[in-house]
């Protein structure tokens, strides 16, 4: 299994909309890197939802649901989708602060790469959000 993080605007793709949808692909990624992440994705990989720009958080973890095909947002057949499903909500979100100043996350690409809207994530790095995640901040 792998773990990732991806990226959504709350004001364009919330979590609360993600898991009132149940299921929806990961579009609009129009970045090399991040689209070979979500080529790498395979199913039942873990993701980290994160709230960028605004609340700046993890707040839930999705799984994916099916593996990458051609983004059908776009005739370009350069870029992918995903479809990722919700798995659970955090008790507590996780902000980028928290993330930054635990040191056991120093070199998670969230914090080296804060621009990449698709991140591999270690098991570690994803146990230690989680973890975060139970304690109250």
């Amino acid at each position: 299994m792998n773990f990732w993080l991806i990226k959504s605007e709350p004001f364009k793709y919330s979590w609360e909309k993600f898991t009132k949808d149940q299921q929806t692909f990961w579009d609009g990624v129009r970045n090399y890197q991040a689209r070979n992440n979500l080529m790498a994705m395979e199913l039942g990989d873990l993701c980290l939802f994160y709230h960028s720009n605004e609340g700046k958080e993890v707040v839930g973890v999705a799984e994916v649901a099916k593996t990458h095909y051609q983004d059908p947002t776009t005739e370009e057949t350069a870029w992918v989708v995903v479809d990722v499903k919700p798995a659970y909500q955090l008790k507590h979100p996780v902000s980028l602060h928290t993330m930054k100043s635990d040191p056991r996350l120093s070199q998670m690409g969230l914090i080296r790469q804060p621009r990449l809207s698709v991140i591999a994530l270690t098991k570690d790095e994803f146990d230690t959000v989680i973890s975060l995640s139970n304690e109250p901040t």
